[in-house]
């Protein structure tokens, strides 16, 4: 039961941590209270900030660990193993937010890139066509009608850029409008995580006090039963 309590207590104040590391300004938060992170611009800068996520990962779990074998030698060694764990959790969170937001940016510009490349195959597919149609010989004609430019068939590299770009601008603002309703949620479940340490601990009071009352109850009255004179026995004939 004791380690189901500290799990939860360790939930719920994880809303708790963050805001207090946003106030010491190791992290930056929103109004929510999710940590920002800068938008990605390139894929070589969402590189760069995988592989420096990746490194302060390390370093992160190096410093834990060292932080643990330390505190075995101290004598509040819950509190110093929850002070590690803390920091080792505040640090991932922000970790992992860098990295889904890098990750995102990529898959992104793949995708983009990907359309790209396809409207520009089509379009060069297109020129050919047109080219070989009118490198193709035509009958002479006494009297020929004036050729006719064909119609460019389908959309051109710049119209299929735009609805690109578009719908890219579309993509961001829903994910935008999701980001706070998902950290509200968040956030919800760390208060829900928080009551119900609270009532744990209420009941873990209630019943600690009861049980005080019956041991004092007993103690009094074993202390009466000592106090009382055994009977006589009468002597025998």
């Amino acid at each position: 039961m004791a380690k189901t309590l500290w799990k939860l207590a360790a939930g719920a104040g994880l809303a708790l941590a963050l805001a207090a590391c946003a106030h010491q300004g190791s992290v930056a938060l929103d109004e929510v209270g999710a940590p920002q992170v800068p938008a990605t611009l390139s894929v070589e800068e969402a590189d760069a900030k995988l592989k420096q996520a990746a490194g302060e990962r390390e370093a992160a779990e190096n410093e834990y660990a060292a932080r643990e074998q330390e505190c075995y030698s101290k004598f509040f060694v819950n509190n110093c193993l929850d002070k590690a764990k803390e920091k080792r959790r505040l640090t991932l969170v922000r970790l992992r937010a860098i990295e889904a937001e890098a990750n995102h940016f990529k898959r992104a510009e793949s995708v983009r890139l990907r359309d790209l490349d396809l409207a520009r195959t089509q379009e060069t597919a297109r020129l050919d066509a047109e080219q070989r149609a009118a490198a193709t010989p035509k009958p002479v004609k006494v009297v020929a009608p004036e050729p006719v430019a064909p119609k460019p068939q389908g959309k051109s590299v710049a119209e299929r850029e735009a609805e690109y770009a578009a719908k890219m601008k579309k993509q961001a603002a829903d994910d935008a409008a999701e980001a706070p309703r998902r950290a509200a949620r968040e956030a919800a479940f760390a208060r829900k995580q928080a009551e119900a340490v609270e009532r744990q601990k209420r009941v873990a009071k209630r019943l600690a006090e009861r049980q005080a009352d019956a041991d004092a109850k007993a103690a009094k009255a074993a202390a009466a039963a000592a106090s009382t004179p055994a009977p006589a026995v009468p002597p025998a004939n």
